[in-house]
């Protein structure tokens, strides 16, 4: 078993900034990629952004120049520090892990509860 535990979300005013942890726990050997996806309501859960096993890191087009992800293998956390926040960033934000080795065999496309970011005057 994979679990995920997202923390760091909140209420910011815009032009704020907010860092997001999501700490891997379980028995596991090797995590694969992960990412930060957001979802606003009334539409679709979307990617954020994106860090591989070898730390190469892809951003939405939203998030480029503004977020950073960032991890620690030995923590087995994945970080989300978000700059210069804007309202249309609001959103339930979900930490993802794409495959995980564990004492059990792979486990694949596991998900946090998600951490509400409120950006709001």
């Amino acid at each position: 078993q994979v679990q995920l535990v997202e923390s760091g979300g909140g209420l910011v005013q815009p032009g704020g900034s907010l860092r997001l942890s999501c700490a891997a726990s379980g028995s596991i050997f090797t995590i694969g990629s992960m990412g930060w996806y957001r979802q606003a309501p009334g539409k679709q859960r979307e990617l954020v952004a994106h860090i591989t096993s070898g730390a190469s890191t892809n951003y939405a087009d939203s998030a480029k120049g503004r977020f950073t992800i960032s991890r620690d293998n030995a923590k087995k956390t994945v970080y989300l520090q978000m700059n210069s926040l804007k309202p249309e960033d609001t959103a339930v934000y979900y930490c993802n892990v794409d495959r995980a080795t564990t004492p059990r065999g792979l486990v694949y496309d596991a998900w946090g509860q998600g951490t509400q970011v409120t950006v709001s005057s």
